[in-house]
């Protein structure tokens, strides 16, 4: 039987922890090489440490006498990351830090089992399962653990970016144990915040007196009570912080990347993979399908899975977990899904116009639960299946959600 009554805890990190610079160069490096070639095979890994980053993988274009002059674009690309992000440390800085640049191309094996020929459709880029999930506990349907936990770090970097908060650093983390009623999101039961500070002297009751105003103005309305637990930069002085404090590696926060732990996550990561890998294209073609699912009235709730072979084009199964929410059989989901979209490795990049250079500001805050944009970027938080899911499992007079 599902729990009603529960308290459910998610983290999420800021943009200047160590492990999403290196997201972000490696997303970076994707959206240069997308930039200059829709069709680019790219797998960049980044490490970076006490003033050092070092970026490796592989790479392709079709002309491959461009790739020296575009894999050389690589240590500015880096440093204009690191920049943005505002790290500007002694021991890590956009102007000093060392970049080394080991990438190379793309394993002729690998691109025989992916590219499309005279007699194959184009494979995926790898084996794996993916899943995506939606519910209605937050306007984005989104679980509300993270949905706040990255809306915290990310309001709280847009008051440092801004100037009105010269005190704060990059490198944050946040943490917010949700209360639930009857299966709903009713308050906060603790809040923690670790978020890096300029000066030695501050307190954490200092930097409490910074922070809380915008946790409370980001959460609901009443979600913080008089006995909600506060935890603000508990170990005290938090002021060596990024690859400075503590090593970073792309794809070490895939947790922090979906659903906060609220739902499953087949394994593999996102940042630095160009979309012919589905451990991040058919990732983002499952939490569309299931933001659509949830968004057409047809559950509360819903898990889609979808599983691949490298080299194979169309995926090996689909499932679909409506968590006894649904207002269908989840097999009439599972029996709908490849009629309302392609679920090759091209027709989702097709259908979410995902072979563009949209994919560096995905590497913070989270992929899921963010708004479409006009270029294109978020397209797989779109709702704009719900008519076709409803009309193929009989559903038309289901009012949408929001």
């Amino acid at each position: 039987m599902t729990r009603s009554n529960y308290i459910f805890t998610s983290e999420s990190v800021s943009e200047g922890h160590p492990d999403k610079v290196c997201d972000r160069i490696s997303d970076a490096v994707l959206d240069a090489f997308l930039a200059e070639e829709p069709e680019a095979r790219v797998a960049a890994e980044t490490f970076a440490t006490t003033n050092r980053v070092v970026i490796g993988g592989e790479v392709g274009l079709s002309d491959q006498g461009k790739l020296t002059e575009f894999v050389g674009k690589v240590d500015q690309i880096a440093r204009d990351c690191i920049k943005d992000i505002g790290y500007e440390q002694d021991k890590f800085h956009h102007e000093t830090v060392e970049v080394t640049n080991l990438l190379h191309e793309q394993s002729a094996h690998i691109a025989q089992g992916v590219d499309a020929a005279a007699d194959k459709e184009e494979g995926a880029g790898d084996q794996g399962i993916m899943f995506g999930y939606a519910t209605t506990e937050t306007p984005e349907l989104m679980p509300a653990p993270i949905q706040y936990s990255h809306a915290i770090l990310r309001r709280l970097a847009e008051e440092r970016k801004s100037g009105a908060e010269p005190t704060l650093r990059p490198d944050a983390k946040s943490q917010i144990s949700v209360k639930y009623e009857n299966g709903k999101p009713v308050g906060v039961t603790s809040i923690v915040l670790s978020t890096q500070h300029a000066d030695e002297s501050q307190t954490s009751e200092d930097i409490r007196a910074i922070v809380e105003p915008y946790i409370r103005q980001t959460l609901p309305e009443g979600w913080v009570q008089p006995d909600t637990a506060w935890h603000v930069n508990p170990t005290g002085t938090f002021v060596i912080g990024g690859p400075d404090g503590d090593a970073g590696l792309t794809g070490r926060k895939i947790i922090v990347d979906t659903y906060g732990g609220a739902a499953p996550h087949g394994g593999g990561a996102f940042s630095g993979k160009d979309p012919t890998k589905v451990d991040r294209s058919a990732a983002y073609a499952a939490r569309y399908l299931a933001k659509n699912v949830v968004a057409a009235g047809l559950a509360e709730r819903c898990t889609i899975q979808l599983s691949y072979a490298i080299g194979v084009s169309h995926p090996l199964s689909i499932y679909a977990d409506l968590h006894g929410t649904g207002e269908v059989d989840p097999a009439e989901i599972e029996a709908a899904i490849p009629k309302v979209m392609d679920l090759t490795p091209r027709g989702i990049r097709t259908h979410l116009g995902l072979n563009r250079p949209i994919y560096a500001r995905t590497a913070a805050y989270g992929h899921f639960g963010r708004t479409p944009e006009a270029d294109g970027g978020f397209s797989w938080e779109n709702v704009d299946l719900v008519e076709q899911l409803k009309k193929e499992v009989g559903k038309t007079a289901f009012a949408p959600v929001g």
